[in-house]
């Protein structure tokens, strides 16, 4: 370890040599209390984009309809179902013509182009225009039910069937239907294996030709599929209703387990490392053993002097694996992987022992502040009230206006096609004469004025500043929970000297003066992912049009802006752990923490990956363990011990919900301790570098550390 001592004094050296603007404070004692705010700048351009934020959502509040996303509209824009209006007791929406949905236009204007109504049921047999007009001379009530999916009241079919589909006023047919998402689609059902709908395989369109089921399903685009989800969507409804408070109880044993891995980390974190690393060389070592045999058995056969020039290049891989040229060179791989591992575990076994002991400090840490256990869920609430305004100011932006009609024919041959129109006078108007099939139905909601030409970019600024808040709550929790352990790591004598309510100071010392530095990390993060969101949209846009050379640059560009971002949020967070401690700039704190890691690289390389390992194997042993009991419990296994429902559709809907669960309570739990070491571990290097272990300048380290270090202090008694 004296090497890792010249080190740290050679990088103080080179501190003070090349003029460093970072001042140290011989008496500093912990996160400074005396602090100035920084990045003023920053914190007005991020209030006043909140401003603007809350003023775009009471603009989209004013023009905005969320009723136009509940309720379906008419080919009018009528609701249907709203109360106090016509169709308050017509709820369904009902379409003339579904075999038109098979129209290109579809696509292209989001809208099927066939007349729409709102009635009060869905038809429940197979009728014609053509065949209601005998009987209406025989019974006129017949004409009642038929009536019903007309436009406009129609007291007798007197019209011929060119005008009714001229004018639209009424269906050429109906055919058996049921509700779904409040709209009428075709009531399929398969007998042997055939598609049917209303128990037929075909039926007549009442125009004079004769369809089959398979057409209407395709107009209908699937929708058997969406309803046998419908069916099992209740049936996974019905579960979560009886196994819900097995859920809450499973989550809350996650909870204490996840607590109680923290704590007993102190305890355990070395004897979990090595164990992990034996198992790892061990199974190294039984992969060496197997290809040995396996080369051993190919040299005695009578095929052994085969070689992979003799083979070539085959599809088939097994074929490879009957050489032992192949075993051979899988054997040297692990073993040379085998002594790497060994090589690394004896030159860096000193600094390993570093990276556990920070481990069981960080242990401690959380055990003497146990409140910061309890931070994720603010952080989980501020998100909440992020993701919920932001999802509601987009509905909002999109039901924004007034409806908008447009014209639309079944083959889209039209040439005004896709031209808005007034349904008051279309069929009056030169349109109508032009395209005598056109209908001028409901397109979307929209205007002329200023804001609604403007939509999209309120969007994409509803989208940005949504980032730019998630990235700043995320920041806020970070700076507090560095702050808070920092406390902890500059207390002299932990844990009396530790000051009374570390988080709750640590919380108001970063909204107080650090808002705008923390707003300056949360905006680099914004710009990265807004423009990585971008990327995704443009592949989507131009996906069939690109060549290869596109695709590969393409490609290449998200792959540079994920690492970017991967950068960006690993120097973020040092940066707000030196916000936490010294209270200065976003910049310089990012540079002093780049700095302080680069002359501890072999230091940063160890801890994150003995971290990483930890965490990981925390969050497998959490997950698993309620994995389990929820498996037993679910399945009843256990029947004997403990009844849990008996009568669920599906066990695996509360299991997964379960085990999901219990990832992430496990997740929030670790990421507070994850934030404990990397601020434990940048203190700790700060503490070697800013003092000497003697009486004027003593170390925070605990006992443990100091004898890894092979440094002594002349106060360790005290200590």
């Amino acid at each position: 370890m004296d090497k890792d001592k010249k080190e740290t004094s050679d990088s103080h050296l080179r501190t003070k040599k090349t003029g460093d603007t970072r001042t140290f404070d011989p008496d500093f004692k912990g996160p400074i209390a005396k602090r100035g705010c920084t990045d003023v700048l920053c914190c007005m351009v991020f209030i006043l984009f909140i401003i603007g934020y809350i003023f775009l959502g009471l603009i989209a509040w004013v023009h905005g309809d969320p009723r136009r996303v509940a309720y379906p509209t008419d080919s009018k824009g009528h609701f249907c179902g709203q109360k106090g209006t016509p169709n308050e007791n017509k709820s369904i929406l009902f379409y003339f013509n579904l075999l038109s949905c098979t129209s290109p236009s579809v696509m292209i204007n989001l809208q099927c182009p066939t007349t729409q109504i709102c009635v009060s049921k869905c038809p429940e047999k197979f009728l014609t225009y053509l065949e209601m007009q005998f009987p209406f001379e025989r019974d006129k009530h017949s004409w009642d039910y038929y009536s019903q999916f007309c436009k406009s009241p129609i007291f007798r079919p007197a019209q011929t069937l060119s005008q009714i589909v001229m004018d639209g006023d009424c269906p050429a047919a109906i055919f058996p239907s049921k509700p779904f998402l409040r709209r009428c689609f075709p009531d399929f059902s398969t007998e042997n294996g055939i598609l049917t709908v209303g128990n037929k395989t075909t039926f007549e369109d009442g125009k004079g030709h004769t369809r089959n089921a398979v057409e209407l399903k395709a107009a209908a685009k699937n929708i058997n599929k969406a309803l046998n989800a419908k069916a099992i969507g209740m049936k996974v409804f019905e579960d979560y209703a009886m196994s819900w408070y097995w859920i809450l109880i499973g989550l809350t044993i996650a909870m204490l387990l996840s607590w109680l891995f923290l704590l007993l980390l102190r305890f355990i974190a070395g004897f979990l490392f090595w164990i992990f690393v034996l198992g790892v060389l061990g199974i190294i070592g039984y992969g060496i053993w197997h290809c040995y045999q396996q080369y051993k058995n190919i040299q005695e056969s009578p095929n052994s002097h085969l070689t992979i020039y003799d083979l070539g290049i085959q599809t088939d891989i097994s074929m490879y694996l009957r050489l032992k040229q192949t075993w051979f060179a899988f054997m040297v791989i692990l073993s040379i992987l085998e002594v790497l591992i060994i090589l690394l575990l004896i030159f860096l076994r000193d600094r390993i022992r570093i990276s556990i002991a920070l481990l069981k400090e960080g242990s401690k840490a959380i055990g003497y502040v146990p409140t910061t256990l309890i931070y994720p869920v603010l952080t989980f609430f501020l998100l909440s009230i992020c993701i919920c305004y932001w999802a509601v100011i987009a509905v909002y932006l999109a039901t924004s206006g007034t409806p908008i009609y447009k014209v639309i024919t079944p083959n889209g041959q039209c040439k005004y096609d896709n031209r808005t129109c007034d349904p008051e006078i279309f069929n009056t108007s030169e349109i109508s004469r032009a395209c005598p099939r056109a209908q001028c139905n409901f397109a979307f909601y929209g205007g002329n004025g200023l804001y609604y030409r403007y939509i999209s970019t309120f969007q994409i600024f509803n989208l940005f500043v949504f980032l730019w808040l998630i990235n700043f709550v995320i920041a806020l929790g970070q700076c507090t929970l560095a702050g808070t352990f920092a406390s902890y790591y500059w207390a002299f004598r932990k844990p009396n000297d530790i000051p009374p309510y570390p988080l709750f100071t640590a919380f108001g010392r970063a909204i107080r003066y650090h808002t705008g530095s923390l707003a300056f990390g949360s905006l680099l993060l914004a710009l990265i992912q807004i423009f990585r969101i971008f990327l995704q949209y443009l592949d989507k846009c131009i996906k069939d049009n690109q060549n290869n050379i596109a695709k590969f640059l393409h490609q290449c560009l998200k792959c540079c802006f994920w690492c970017l971002e991967k950068v960006v949020k690993f120097l973020n967070r040092n940066a707000y752990v030196m916000i936490a401690i010294y209270g200065k700039n976003f910049c310089r704190s990012a540079r002093d923490a780049f700095e302080l890691l680069i002359r501890n690289i072999l230091k940063v390389a160890v801890m994150d990956k003995v971290t990483d390992f930890v965490l990981v194997l925390g969050k497998i042993l959490v997950t698993g363990s309620i994995g389990v009991l929820g498996f037993l419990l679910f399945t009843q296994r256990v029947s004997i011990i403990i009844e849990g429902p008996t009568s669920l559709n599906y066990y695996w809907v509360p299991l997964l919900t379960i085990i999901a669960g219990s990832y992430l309570v496990a997740h929030g739990f670790f990421s507070v301790y994850a934030m404990c070491i990397d601020t434990i571990f940048i203190c700790f290097l700060e503490d070697l570098e800013r003092n000497d272990g003697s009486a004027g300048k003593p170390y925070y380290m605990n006992r443990s550390l100091m004898k890894i270090m092979k440094v002594k202090s002349t106060q360790t008694s005290t200590q």
